[in-house]
């Protein structure tokens, strides 16, 4: 008896801490332009569409978390 109560109420926690959780999202306008431009720029360098969306992916989300935390690298 005791067990079934212990999961359930494990349960009803992992749903709770899931209900909470919020998605990261992104500056949305910030890493458009910059991944617009990179991957119209990687394009023109004859590189293929997987790896320019990889590339210009890594990048700008790279650039909008330094400026969001006000990181230099």
């Amino acid at each position: 008896m005791a067990n079934r109560f212990i999961i359930r109420w494990i349960t009803v926690c992992i749903v709770l801490v899931a209900a909470s959780i919020k998605p990261i999202e992104a500056d949305s306008d910030r890493f458009n332009a910059c991944f617009e431009s990179c991957n119209e720029k990687c394009k023109n360098d004859d590189h293929g569409n997987a790896y320019c969306e990889v590339k210009c992916d890594v990048d700008c989300g790279a650039n909008e978390v330094t400026a969001k935390f006000n990181i230099a690298i």
